[in-house]
């Protein structure tokens, strides 16, 4: 394989070079703000929470992966910007399961094996199906599905997530209408979906952190 094959898949880009998409590569800067922000909350709460520390390194990843695919758009670009996204979903989804729903940490490493493994076979076929960003609706479908299994005493972060989900699923929105929208819109909305996700990504770590509460362990 060719790691250095050229990729051209958003609106934007008209043309193979490192600068050919510069709405979409400068606004990757929002993960980097989204990450930063989330740091000063962590260090303000007493900075203890190793795994959602974890989060926000992966975030900061997300954003300098990103920026690489958006300018120099090959295969291995296009790898440092999937890997983080994937990695960031699978440790939300644990933590969700953990500090949210209250599963032991077995139960709740199954079933994020699990997810991967769903996620991993149907995110192909809805990306062939509805477009590349049908890979990201089982994502969606998590945060969404958490919220409505949340217990009684998780109100704050039942309604935190519904908000999340939703916010992601518009986010979703722009990025699957970056291509149809281009011949009136000749940047795309993929930037859009940049900043909406952003805000998701950030919005996500703040409910796992309060939904932490008195749970022991990096992992809980």
């Amino acid at each position: 394989m060719d790691w250095t094959a050229a990729v051209d898949g958003y609106c934007e880009r008209v043309a193979p070079g490192f600068w050919q998409e510069p709405v979409n590569a400068v606004t990757n800067a929002a993960f980097l703000i989204a990450a930063t922000l989330a740091l000063r909350s962590w260090r303000r709460s007493g900075g203890d929470d190793r795994a959602g520390l974890a989060l926000i390194l992966i975030v900061f990843a997300v954003g300098i992966g990103s920026f690489l695919f958006h300018t120099f758009a090959n295969r291995w670009s296009g790898l440092a910007d999937v890997l983080p996204i994937m990695l960031f979903i699978q440790l939300a989804f644990y933590l969700a399961l953990r500090r949210v729903l209250g599963l032991g940490v077995a139960a709740a490493l199954l079933l994020a094996l699990a997810f991967l493994v769903v996620s991993s076979l149907v995110g192909p076929w809805l990306a062939r199906s509805v477009g590349s960003s049908g890979a990201y609706l089982p994502a969606g479908l998590a945060i969404v599905g958490i919220a409505a299994l949340a217990p009684p005493g998780r109100h704050g972060q039942r309604r935190a997530l519904f908000v999340t989900g939703l916010l992601f699923f518009v986010s979703l929105a722009f990025r699957a209408g970056d291509m149809p929208v281009c011949p009136a819109f000749p940047i795309g909305t993929h930037f859009v979906w940049h900043c909406l996700n952003a805000v998701v990504l950030y919005r996500l770590i703040r409910v796992l952190s309060d939904a932490r509460g008195g749970m022991q362990g990096a992992a809980a």
